[in-house]
Formats: C-alpha cells, sequence, structure tokens
C-alpha cells in the first residue's frame, strides 16, 4: 500500500474530532510564531491562586481532546478561519518552576513577547487567571508590535475584579490571579480609561459604600446591571468605551452561570450568570473591532461533568474569538 493510500484515507477522518493527535480545533502543531497569523497557547498554569483548586493547569490539553469537534466555519461571518489564515497550534509555555507563581509569571511574559515581536496573535488557554497580567505586559505599552506602542483596552469578563492593588499580595503571590488587573495598568500596559470588566457577580466580602467602580480607572458593569440594560445596550456600552483602542480579551468561565461551566474555579452559585450563548453574543458584537489577543482561563477539567461541558463551552467561546479576529484580518486584506 501506498503512502498515498494512507494520506487520502487520513484525509477523509480530518472531520472526526476523535481522530488523529490532539492539537486546538485540529489546527497544525507549529511552535515557530512567525508561522502563525494567529497563534493557539496552552499555558498550563496553577500556582498564581492559592485558595482554589490547583487543577486549572489541566486545562489546555482537556480543551485539547474536545476541540476537535468545532473545526468549522464560522456561520455568522460566513467562512472558515482555518482556510482564511494560518493558525496554528504553538503548543504549551514551557513552565519548569510551575508551584512558583512569581517565576512562571515572568516566563510567561517572555513566551508572548516572542510572539508580538513575530507579528501572531495569541488566542490561549489557561491555567489560572494569574496568566492574563504576563501576557498583557508582552502585548501592549510602548514596546509593542501588536499596538504600534499604545496601551490596551481590556474587555474583563469575569464574575471577581482582580484588581487587588490595595493587596501586598495574595497567599504570598505578588503576581497573582488576584493582581494581575490592577499591576498591569500601573506599569503602562492596558488603558483603564478604555478598559470595562464586565459580568461581576456574588456578595463582598463586606458591604460596598456607594455605586461598584473602580479606583484604578475600569468602567465596572455587574451582572445585575448588565442584565437590567440587556445584551444590546452592552455591545453599545463596551464599543463606546474601548473606542478605536487595540482590544485585549479575557474571559474567565466564572462569568458563565455554573449551568454552563460548572467546572470553572471560584464558582459565585445561586446568583445568575452570563448564559454562554449571552456571552457569544456579546463577543460577535465586538466585530469589527482590532482584538490583538484572548484568553479562556479558570477551567479546572478534574471537576467536569463527564460529557466534558465546561471544556466544551470553553472550545465555542475560544472558537469565537478567533473567528473575530480572523474576521477583522479580513477586512484588512
Amino acid at each position: 500500500m501506498t503512502d498515498d493510500v494512507f494520506a487520502a484515507r487520513a484525509q477523509e477522518m480530518q472531520n472526526w474530532y476523535w481522530w488523529g493527535i490532539p492539537t486546538f480545533f485540529k489546527a497544525p502543531w507549529n511552535a515557530d510564531p512567525a508561522a502563525s497569523d494567529i497563534a493557539l497557547v496552552g499555558v498550563p498554569h496553577s500556582s498564581g491562586n492559592g485558595s482554589t483548586e490547583r487543577d486549572q493547569h489541566l486545562g489546555p490539553r482537556a480543551v485539547r481532546h474536545v476541540s476537535g469537534r468545532f473545526r468549522r466555519a464560522h456561520e455568522a461571518y460566513g467562512f472558515r478561519p482555518w482556510d482564511a489564515f494560518r493558525i496554528n497550534d504553538l503548543g504549551d509555555v514551557p513552565l519548569p518552576e510551575a508551584m512558583v507563581n512569581d517565576v512562571s509569571v515572568v516566563h510567561i511574559e517572555e513566551y508572548f513577547t516572542r510572539l508580538n515581536e513575530a507579528g501572531a496573535r495569541p488566542v490561549s488557554i489557561g491555567g489560572d487567571h494569574g496568566i492574563t497580567g504576563p501576557i498583557l505586559k508582552a502585548m501592549g505599552g510602548s514596546k509593542s508590535r501588536a499596538t504600534d506602542g499604545r496601551k490596551l483596552a481590556l474587555v474583563h469578563f469575569d464574575a471577581h475584579r482582580d484588581d487587588y492593588a490595595f493587596m501586598g499580595h495574595w497567599l504570598g503571590n505578588k503576581r497573582s490571579a488576584a493582581h494581575w488587573a490592577a499591576y498591569s495598568v500601573a506599569e503602562g500596559h492596558v488603558d483603564a480609561s478604555r478598559s470595562i470588566q464586565l459580568g461581576m457577580r456574588g456578595n463582598p466580602l463586606k458591604p460596598l459604600e456607594g455605586s461598584v467602580k473602580s479606583e484604578i480607572g475600569y468602567e465596572v458593569l455587574p451582572a445585575d446591571h448588565l442584565f437590567a440594560q440587556g445584551i444590546q445596550r452592552t455591545i453599545e456600552q463596551v464599543r463606546a468605551r474601548v473606542q478605536d483602542q487595540p482590544i485585549y480579551i479575557t474571559f474567565d468561565l466564572d462569568v458563565l452561570d455554573p449551568a454552563d461551566a460548572p467546572a470553572a474555579s471560584n464558582l459565585e452559585a445561586g446568583y445568575r450568570g452570563l448564559r454562554a450563548h449571552e456571552a457569544i453574543e456579546i463577543l460577535r458584537g465586538l466585530r469589527g473591532l482590532d482584538v490583538i489577543g484572548a484568553d479562556i482561563v479558570c477551567y479546572i477539567p478534574t471537576k467536569d461533568s463527564p460529557n466534558q461541558i465546561t471544556g466544551l463551552t470553553a472550545s465555542v467561546v475560544m472558537f469565537e474569538m478567533i473567528s473575530l479576529i480572523a474576521d477583522y484580518l479580513r477586512s484588512r486584506r
């Protein structure tokens, strides 16, 4: 039997997610960032959030196993991102000191700086939310190729704020999942005046004085306000906030209702979260904006349901992010 016959048989199997070597969306594996327009990256990091379960580092492997079924066309945008651009799985960020958060975030920043210099737009799966700070530092600010030296506008989906500038550390971690939204602003990589945090819910540790607001300068849209005004008004608010800034999207799975993402860290059960279709509608509402990168964080595969619904939901959100970036790049041709 010739190699051509085996190659033809393999080609027939490409649509089946369970066949072949698992990569994100069955994309080719290529560790060279210069070979990608959109780079798919795993960030297997759990030591940035010492207050919850540690298995968030297993998220990238789990999403690879289920994401192959979503290598599809994007119906609303009318094209197949996989055919239009070079989209590769670069593998995982090497984190040889994975249990030491404040060393690992340096390694993450160095890795994504290399992607920025190569011109690749990253879409990543974590990992806990401590990964986002070093990615923002690599992708935005005066030395950034992706933003032409501008700061990033951050669109932050989360049940929690993660901007605890008043706390020196989080159980010993100074660059933790609780601090990244503060230090990325303080160090000149995110423009808080063009950024928005949305979906926050649950009860605080102590009663808040006055309305919810950010001392750092973020616009804050809590879940109850979001639902009161509706999805379309929310999209308008986000677009008005970010304007023409280059955008980075970070998506903590705990922003979703536990019905859609039961295996997220720091669940806020009992209080209405975004349903997956509502979050997707907001993401699609950013169409036409310059999204230079995105991540999804806080997936704990060992707590997922037997049908892996959280992993599947994360895959769908990741597909929407990839398609959003690809659609923008297509519009610029």
